[in-house]
């Protein structure tokens, strides 16, 4: 699979040399000299990690490592600084915002190489392959956290009869679907829930969202209604017309997918640890 890299650097001749050099890697590189245009780039692309400089004309790339975190299109990208900056306090800084590396100038190219490799394959085993997703270990961590913090609240989203649709579609239809839903949540969280909501999808049928409490029961009504609505659209018309899969050359027919939602907050329960919490999650 070829990855796309984001640079975001304002001097042309290193972004230069930095695409030159990681498209002859084989990747799919593209550029951004000002921090507004990265950000831009960040939402409107399909990335997977960004070479982020920390001094740029228009804003402080620690600025632009905040934004992407806020957001929850961008809060998943990996980021590394590179910099000019050498100071204990800047590192730590940037590895607070959530950057996997930093590194300073003047660098070398070969071990950039080796570094943003080296980041694919860690983000790689954390994110869902398909929907790009944090899968089940982050998740867990973000549950981790939000379980030390006074207010919260989660909604889980169970899609049933994945595996059967698998069965009969094949696996491109299926990643179809889950990319499907993964844009619907993300969707309804920009219309009705907030800046800082995290959506993990921890294995191939279940989401979670984690949001504040105002907010976790219309995300669950809404979520729970478009996805329904949304299902049959995936089967082909002979199927949907007749609401139900013939499975293979047996007498055997499956029903169409549906969508199922469970939220907990902590204003209904108390939770000890994360497994009991996914627990409760279950639907």
């Amino acid at each position: 699979m070829q990855h796309t890299l984001l640079i975001v650097e304002d001097d042309l001749d290193t972004s230069e040399m930095l695409r030159v050099y990681f498209e002859a890697q084989g990747y799919n590189v593209l550029t951004a000299i000002t921090g507004q245009e990265g950000l831009e780039q960040c939402r409107a692309e399909r990335l997977d990690l960004i070479l982020l400089d920390v001094r740029l004309p228009d804003m402080d790339g620690f600025e632009i490592g905040r934004h992407l975190q806020d957001d929850v299109r961008t809060s998943h990208l990996p980021v590394i600084f590179v910099t000019e900056r050498r100071g204990r306090d800047d590192r730590i800084a940037g590895l607070k915002l959530g950057a996997i590396d930093y590194v300073t100038k003047p660098f070398d190219v070969q071990e950039l190489k080796l570094r943003v490799r080296n980041a694919l394959r860690r983000v790689g085993n954390q994110n869902n392959s398909v929907t790009g997703l944090p899968g089940d270990k982050l998740t867990n961590d973000r549950l981790s956290i939000m379980l030390e913090s006074s207010e919260w609240a989660a909604v889980a989203v169970r899609i049933h009869g994945v595996d059967k649709f698998n069965e009969v579609y094949g696996f491109v239809a299926r990643d179809d679907v889950l990319r499907a839903v993964a844009l619907t949540l993300t969707t309804v969280i920009d219309e009705v829930g907030t800046i800082d909501d995290f959506i993990g999808h921890p294995n191939e049928s279940y989401f979670i969202i984690l949001t504040v409490p105002n907010k976790a029961e219309q995300l669950k009504q809404q979520i729970e209604q478009r996805l329904n609505q949304a299902m049959s659209y995936f089967y082909p018309i002979h199927d949907r017309e007749s609401g139900f899969v013939q499975l293979g050359d047996e007498n055997i027919t499956v029903p169409f997918m549906h969508v199922s939602t469970v939220a907990v907050s902590s204003t209904t329960k108390t939770f000890a640890d994360v497994e009991s919490l996914k627990t409760a999650l279950k639907c």
